[in-house]
């Protein structure tokens, strides 16, 4: 069957009675569609442009345990950042991939510098394993021959993970769909249906088609990301969200090559910079800023951006003189950040928020690393209104086993245009 024939398929169904309809088609949508799917829920994912269009395609590529936030003290979502990251190396062996880290710094940066190696020290522990010695200069130049020559600088290591985001939201939602689940891709949400004060369904509006229907179901999930302020309007809710911007470099890893992943201070600031090979790649981010852009035009990169990580690149790597001739691509993406008001975007949390209004749940903010037990949680919130959740197994198996390539069918596939 072709993906347009399954997507009529589809289309003509969805007059029958939902469990659960969740919108967005990113990271959290499908890892939302996931888990209900494995909690044998009627569930339908829509998505107003391709899956992973959005920040899940735009992310840093890490599968990271969330060392920076160990700075403002928020150790509980490094904890559960960790305890994500093995499940996720586990399970998505081949696609989510071990990758060594180093901190570079200098004991010129004074308590900054000590308070890096002591972070480093904790969050080595928090891993479960005792942690290594740093790398004294000499060996570091060794390592990565071209990092800046300068005495004392050291590298302290420690344990990250890369994965290429877009296909892990596609395994996702391809598992779900093999699964019993349903998703449309390039369907958008024009309203919400309420029945009795509570949200019982949605309209959509199929941009391929240009057709548009009602769908009912017992629960919706707003899983739009940094989106869901847009559906949290059409019940005149006031904003929550923050987005932030976040751009990328892209240099090639024959000029730019590199071994292990680099963070390190900006020259202007306490920020780090992450510097990271990732497929015949490296890259570099990423910048932290307020992003007032309408979210319907195409996020880019500014000047000021390109300067800043142009700068952040020259200062640790000057024997590769490296320039702007160099940077063979760039991207931007948008994060969805709960608002606290603080001046500084880099000092806003990273934890995801779970919202019931007139029966929408909305789920938005964290991480790609923590998706499945942010799904867990947006789940958890519908308990009472599809108690078949409660037999959910908040620890188990989140991906699959992938089909051998050589002889096993192709699963059923998202009906996409």
């Amino acid at each position: 069957m072709s993906a347009s024939t399954e997507r009529e398929a589809l289309w003509g169904a969805l007059a029958r009675p939902w469990d659960l309809i969740i919108i967005g088609g990113g990271i959290t949508g499908a890892s939302v569609l996931r888990e209900a799917t494995r909690a044998g829920l009627k569930a339908l994912l829509v998505e107003q442009r391709d899956f992973a269009w959005g920040t899940s395609s735009r992310s840093s590529k890490l599968v990271h345990g969330g060392l920076r936030y160990l700075a403002t003290g928020d150790v509980p979502l490094v904890r559960q950042s960790i305890r994500e990251r093995k499940r996720l190396l586990a399970e998505g062996n081949g696609l989510v991939k071990p990758l060594d880290f180093m901190l570079t710094s200098h004991p010129r940066e004074g308590g900054k510098h000590w308070q890096g190696r002591a972070g480093i020290f904790v969050y080595e522990l928090l891993t479960g394993r005792w942690p290594r010695g740093n790398h004294a200069t000499a060996r570091l130049r060794e390592l990565e021959p071209s990092l800046v020559r300068e005495e004392g600088l050291i590298g302290v290591p420690y344990d990250e993970a890369w994965v290429d985001d877009a296909r892990l939201v596609l395994r996702i939602v391809r598992e779900a769909v093999a699964a019993g689940g349903s998703a449309l891709n390039h369907v958008r949400v024009t309203g919400l249906l309420r029945e009795d004060g509570r949200v019982a369904g949605v309209e959509l509006m199929d941009t391929v088609g240009q057709r548009s229907t009602t769908v009912r179901a017992r629960a919706v999930v707003n899983a739009t990301g940094v989106w869901a302020d847009s559906v949290r309007a059409h019940l005149s809710a006031a904003p929550k969200l923050r987005p932030l911007r976040g751009s990328h470099l892209v240099f090639s890893s024959q000029r730019f090559p590199l071994a292990h992943g680099i963070s390190f201070r900006h020259p202007r600031g306490d920020r780090f910079v992450c510097v990271m090979p990732w497929e015949d790649s490296t890259l570099v981010g990423t910048t932290d800023l307020d992003h007032p852009t309408p979210l319907s035009q195409e996020p880019s990169i500014s000047p000021e951006e390109v300067a800043y990580l142009m700068e952040a690149v020259e200062s640790r790597f000057p024997a590769l003189k490296l320039n702007l001739d160099d940077v063979v691509s760039c991207y931007a993406g948008v994060r969805p950040v709960i608002s606290s008001g603080a001046s500084d975007p880099s000092k806003e949390s990273r934890e995801h928020l779970v919202l019931e209004e007139e029966g929408l749940v909305t789920v938005t903010g964290g991480k790609l690393t923590t998706c499945r037990a942010i799904a867990h949680d947006a789940l958890r919130a519908l308990r009472r209104r599809i108690p078949e959740l409660s037999a959910l197994e908040p620890d188990g198996p989140f991906l699959g086993t992938p089909p051998s390539l050589d002889d096993a069918p192709s699963p059923p596939r998202p009906a996409c245009a």
